[in-house]
C-alpha cells in the first residue's frame, strides 16, 4: 500500500509514517517544518524517517497546490518501490491526514491560523483526494469536538455542536466536509477522534513534556484547575494502532472515538511523572483556563467492534516510557 502522511514530522504523525514503514508500506510524508514548538525535533524525527528506502518526504505547505500536486503526483505515479496488487498494476492508495495546528488554549489566542491550517488545509487535501481519485482518506478529528458535554463517556452518537474552542470548531468542520464530501462526491473516509496523546517524542507543549521538563529541571508545575480535571490519556503505540486499522478498513464514511479506555485523575498523572523522574515536582495550582474541560472520557466500544482496537498501555508504563525518551533525547 502507499499512503500519504501529512504532518509526517509531527509527533502522531511521525509515529504513524514509522508504523507503516515497519510493515512494509511505501509513505509520502509531507511538513512544513513551522515553528509553532522548536523545529529541530521535527528535524530529528524526519532524520529517522529518511534511513527507510519506503518514505518520501514532500516538504511544504498544505494549503499550498504545489505542495500538493507534488505529493498527490507522487502518491498516484507508477514505481518500482509500490507494491502491486493485481495484474492491472493498480496501486493501492490512502491519504492519512495527520497535519493540523493543535491545542486548545493556543487557538483561542491564534484563530486566524488555527482557521487557514485546519479548515482551508483540510479543504485542500480532501478536494486533491478527490480529484486525483484516492482510494479513501483518513484524518484526525479530537474529542474537543464534545466541548462540554456533561454526558460521559463521550459517543460518536452524542451531539457535538457547541465546541468550546476554536481548535474544536476547526475539527467539527473538517467532519462536517467529510460527511459532504462522502455524500455527494463518494469519497471514502474515516475521522478519528483522539483523546489526549501522550508519549515519546511529545510535543513540548503537551502537558506530559511540560511536567517532565518542570520536574527534571527544578521548575514550578502550572496545575490548570486545581488538580481536579480528569482525562482520558491515550498512549501513542495504542493510537498508532488504531490509525492504521482504521487506513486497512477505510470505511465509506465513519467516526470513531480512539481514547485509552479509562479516565484518570491530573494528579495520579502528575504523580506517575514524579515517580519516573525519582523525584517531586514544585507545583503551583492554577484555575482551569478557558476552552477547557473538567474531564474527558471515551467510549471506544464501537472502535472496538469495528477496528479491533484494544489500547492495553497503562499511564504509569506509558509515562516512564516518554521519561525514558526525554532522557535518551536531551542527555540526562
Amino acid at each position: 500500500m502507499r499512503i500519504l502522511v501529512t504532518g509526517s514530522a509531527g509527533f502522531i504523525g511521525f509515529s504513524v509514517a514509522q508504523a507503516l514503514l515497519k510493515r512494509g508500506d511505501e509513505v509520502i510524508g509531507i511538513d512544513n517544518f513551522n515553528e509553532y514548538y522548536d523545529p529541530t525535533l521535527k528535524v530529528a524525527r524526519n532524520a529517522i524517517l529518511e534511513k527507510e528506502k519506503g518514505f518520501t518526504l514532500v516538504r511544504g505547505d498544505i494549503t499550498d497546490p504545489k505542495t500538493l500536486d507534488n505529493a498527490f503526483d507522487a502518491l498516484t505515479s507508477s514505481s518500482d518501490k509500490s507494491q502491486i496488487i493485481n495484474r492491472k498494476s493498480q496501486i493501492v492508495t490512502r491519504v492519512c491526514h495527520l497535519a493540523a495546528q493543535a491545542g486548545v488554549r493556543h487557538s483561542l489566542d491564534n484563530p486566524d491560523i488555527f482557521l487557514q491550517d485546519n479548515v482551508v488545509g483540510f479543504n485542500r487535501i480532501i478536494e486533491a483526494t478527490r480529484t486525483h481519485k484516492i482510494g479513501g482518506l483518513i484524518y484526525a478529528s479530537t474529542s474537543a469536538v464534545y466541548g462540554d458535554n456533561k454526558e460521559q463517556p463521550f459517543s460518536e452518537s452524542h451531539p457535538v455542536d457547541h465546541p468550546i474552542s476554536i481548535y474544536g470548531f476547526t475539527k467539527k468542520a473538517n467532519e462536517l466536509q467529510a460527511y459532504v464530501y462522502h455524500s455527494v462526491y463518494g469519497v471514502r473516509s474515516t475521522g478519528l477522534r483522539f483523546f489526549t496523546v501522550y508519549g515519546p517524542w511529545g510535543r513540548p507543549d503537551m502537558a506530559l513534556f511540560l511536567f517532565t521538563d518542570a520536574v527534571m529541571k527544578g521548575k514550578t508545575l502550572p496545575i490548570f484547575g486545581h488538580g481536579k480535571m480528569q482525562r482520558d490519556f491515550t498512549y501513542i503505540d495504542d493510537i498508532v494502532s488504531g490509525v492504521i486499522a482504521a487506513i486497512d478498513r477505510n470505511d465509506p464514511y465513519e467516526i470513531y472515538n480512539l481514547g485509552g479506555g479509562k479516565t484518570e485523575e491530573l494528579m495520579d498523572y502528575v504523580s506517575a511523572v514524579e515517580k519516573a523522574c525519582g523525584k517531586e515536582g514544585k507545583k503551583e495550582f492554577l484555575p482551569m483556563q478557558i476552552g477547557d474541560v473538567v474531564s474527558t472520557s471515551a467510549d471506544i466500544s464501537k472502535a472496538q467492534k469495528m477496528l479491533g482496537y484494544k489500547p492495553k498501555t497503562r499511564i504509569e508504563e506509558g509515562v516512564k516510557k516518554f521519561v525514558d525518551w526525554y532522557r535518551e533525547y536531551y542527555g540526562i
